[in-house]
């Protein structure tokens, strides 16, 4: 913090904060830690020379004493701040620096060693704060077990888990966690996910279903025990991609989007040149030493210490918290978005919906048999994976052919031949219900979606599919009300089981027959000038998701495109994750701007104290220094969150883990935030060429977005004033069709 808005200041053995995390076994306790170690060394110091003043040592000697204790209390913020002057770079820690100097120059040897021991004091609590919300979060990885049982050559062995390899068949006996992500080979039972989703509910599994990393095979001990073939390398799982993509959203807020890191070049020198006028023009008109005095105590008053932290400890806290319970949230300004959310567009299918759809009833047309409408189906649906065609597949069995030259028609269905034939399959109006209108009436009322096939121009018959509500989505919906949030379901489906679906969730604002592109152009409407999130899968309502203030992608474990893409994405299936994400964002937002409020407060009130000479040195120093601690306290209260029931944290280990993974990349610039790795820019750094807010849409085509707009909140919170090409990323696009919704 001493130096914050002139970037990370690597420590003794060149290591950065986010760098420490793994090795700095030392700051697991408060104790530990260097800064309050040196503070308490220097207090010590201090308090004897005080000692001997009492005692009537001869002052030479006392002075000597104060200043070893100014100097011990000042080692742990001067050299950082000397290297950053050589870089042509100042912060806080200059203003603390120049204060202490100028203390010493008046004699006033103890109220400098003060400064150093307090502020001292706040840089460790400081980093004592950071580094226990980060070790917490890469306690996940104490999940993952020290050693994996694994077949190889016909035997068992006990391997660690990062000699894992992929094609590797791990044992996961009852009780036992899993060391990376992999597929079931053989047995079934019930897995504890709730590391990574945080849901409490054991979810059943058997051969070909996926086992993340942290998963516990819940089974009875008299169970067998599963086969797992390793998917990934441990230091690629699911529960260490978590981890870092979370570091990196902490790493980069923490380093590049604190309010005086922003406001750095202008506010330090500002501060300086105002202790130079306090001090130039009290020496016109009265004693200069006094003035003088009265300058460095303005000094000390105006320094953003406090203001500098306020934002950053708050969403570091804020973040590592959401991580652990099964939502990950890219960044600062995500967060902040999130807090101010006062409307929310639900996808329907996946999001209000289980996204298991069945199929509830087949209507073939005069003459026509229902195994020859389902194999029809079938046969457009093979190569499909949308969840429909899952529902027609495994209808129509393994005896299903697939279709030739089949195309998708984005929003109606799909269009291709069968023994030279044209087939259609889609839904009503797209092809003509005919003479099942009344049938297709009746299951559309009853809440499912019906596609009618069609070959060579003659109507075959109807399909209804359902895809039953999610068995918590009302409660989801009226927690979101009770927040004050307005609530509507947006779908590509008809309207008839769009209200009913609707109707089912408590749902008043429907949007039916919607294309991927419509929902975006609705977002505004539906917002009616409040923040809006959009809930979806991340990939059919991409374009929603990037034009919502925050796009939130549900069900995201194992998904890449959601996690990469979206602002937020929900680990987990439960719905109930959005009010309760949400509430913790507000809290975390209302914790910002209580800490900002005071920081301001306090030096609103210091300053014209301090020039006035009501105030001295000693005094403000305590003053400030105390506001600064109760910041950090404030912002450690972000760190927690209020489960709703049925909802879980994620267990913790004991602070070891056995995975090596990259650390958090840091910037080195105040502008930029940190390097992206893959996933760390969706939000802090959005490229102004796609999307309402410059949102990378990697699955979509550029047409289908909308204008970027130059006044993202994310923007201006990264940009620091100045430009630099680090903080231009390159969006990343493709041509690949959204399926119908």
């Amino acid at each position: 913090m001493a130096d914050a808005c002139c970037g990370p200041d690597p420590g003794p053995a060149g290591r950065t904060l986010a760098e420490s995390v793994d090795t700095a076994d030392d700051r697991a306790r408060l104790w530990q830690v260097r800064e309050l170690q040196l503070a308490l060394v220097a207090a010590l110091v201090l308090g004897a020379g005080w000692l001997l003043g009492r005692a009537g040592i001869a002052a030479p000697a006392v002075i000597g004493v104060e200043a070893l204790a100014a100097v011990v209390a000042a080692s742990t913020f001067v050299p950082g701040v000397l290297r950053n002057l050589r870089r042509g770079r100042i912060g806080v820690g200059t203003l603390m620096t120049i204060a202490a100097i100028g203390a010493v120059a008046l004699g006033q040897v103890a109220e400098a060693a003060l400064l150093g021991i307090l502020f001292s004091i706040a840089e460790g609590l400081e980093h004592y704060a950071v580094m226990r919300t980060r070790r917490g979060l890469r306690a996940l990885l104490g999940l993952v077990p020290p050693t994996a049982a694994v077949l190889r050559e016909g035997t068992e062995r006990q391997l660690a888990p990062d000699q894992l390899v992929l094609g590797d068949v791990m044992v996961l006996r009852p009780g036992e966690r899993a060391a990376t992500d992999g597929v079931i080979r053989s047995g079934r039972t019930s897995l504890d996910v709730s590391a990574i989703t945080g849901e409490s509910v054991p979810v059943e599994v058997g051969p070909g279903d996926r086992v993340y990393a942290g998963a516990i095979n819940g089974g009875s001990v008299r169970m067998s025990a599963i086969e797992v073939e390793v998917a990934a390398l441990a230091a690629d799982s699911s529960l260490a991609r978590i981890v870092h993509i979370v570091e990196e959203a902490q790493e980069r807020k923490g380093a590049g989007q604190r309010l005086a890191d922003r406001i750095a070049r202008p506010l330090v020198p500002a501060i300086m040149v105002l202790a130079a006028l306090v001090a130039g023009i009290g020496a016109l008109v009265g004693d200069p030493l006094l003035w003088l005095e009265r300058a460095l105590v303005v000094l000390v008053a105006a320094s953003p210490c406090a203001l500098a932290i306020s934002v950053p400890l708050s969403v570091v806290a804020a973040i590592g918290a959401s991580s652990r319970h099964g939502a990950l949230v890219k960044g600062g300004a995500a967060l902040e978005e999130l807090g101010r959310i006062r409307a929310v567009a639900l996808d329907k299918t996946g999001t209000l919906t289980r996204n298991e759809p069945q199929v509830v009833g087949i209507v073939p047309a005069t003459g026509v048999a229902e195994a020859t409408v389902v194999a029809c189906a079938a046969a457009l649906e093979a190569r499909s994976e949308h969840p429909l065609a899952a529902a027609i597949l495994a209808a129509a069995g393994e005896s299903a052919r697939a279709a030739d030259d089949v195309v998708t028609v984005a929003g109606h269905g799909l269009t291709g031949t069968l023994d030279g034939e044209t087939v259609r399959l889609g839904k009503p109006g797209w092809v003509p219900a005919g003479e099942l209108t009344g049938e297709v009436l009746r299951w559309q009322g009853e809440g499912a979606t019906v596609v009618l096939v069609e070959r060579a121009g003659r109507l075959l018959g109807a399909i209804a599919v359902r895809d039953e509500l999610r068995p918590e989505a009302t409660e989801a919906v009226t927690l979101l009300r009770d927040l004050g949030v307005r609530v509507a379901m947006l779908t590509g489906d008809n309207r008839r089981t769009a209200d009913a679906l609707g109707a089912g969730a408590g749902i008043d604002t429907v949007h039916a027959e919607l294309l991927p592109e419509d929902k975006a152009r609705l977002l505004p409407q539906i917002a009616d000038g409040r923040r809006i999130a959009m809930v979806g899968d991340g990939v059919n309502d991409a374009p929603a998701l990037a034009t919502a203030d925050v796009g939130i992608a549900m069900g995201a474990m194992g998904t890449d495109v959601a996690i990469e893409t979206a602002d937020v994405a929900l680990m987990g299936e439960d719905l109930r994750h959005l009010p309760q994400l949400i509430g913790h964002a507000r809290r975390a937002r209302a914790i910002m701007l209580q800490n900002i409020g005071l920081s301001l407060a306090i030096i609103t009130v210091l300053v014209p104290l301090a020039a006035a000479g009501v105030l001295g040195l000693a005094t403000v120093v305590f003053v400030h220094e105390l506001a600064e601690v109760l910041v950090i306290l404030n912002a450690v209260r972000a760190s927690r969150i209020r489960l709703l029931p049925g909802l879980a944290a994620a267990p913790t280990g004991d602070g070891r883990h056995h995975v090596t993974v990259a650390p958090a990349p840091v910037t080195g610039d105040p502008c930029c935030a940190a390097a992206a790795s893959h996933s760390s820019q969706r939000t802090a750094d959005r490229p102004s060429t796609v999307g309402d807010r410059g949102v990378p849409l990697p699955l979509i085509d550029a047409t289908h977005a909308a204008p970027a707009s130059s006044t993202s909140a994310s923007s201006a919170s990264s940009s620091g004033g100045d430009e630099c090409s680090c903080c231009q990323p390159q969006a990343q696009l493709s041509s690949k069709e959204p399926h119908q919704a």
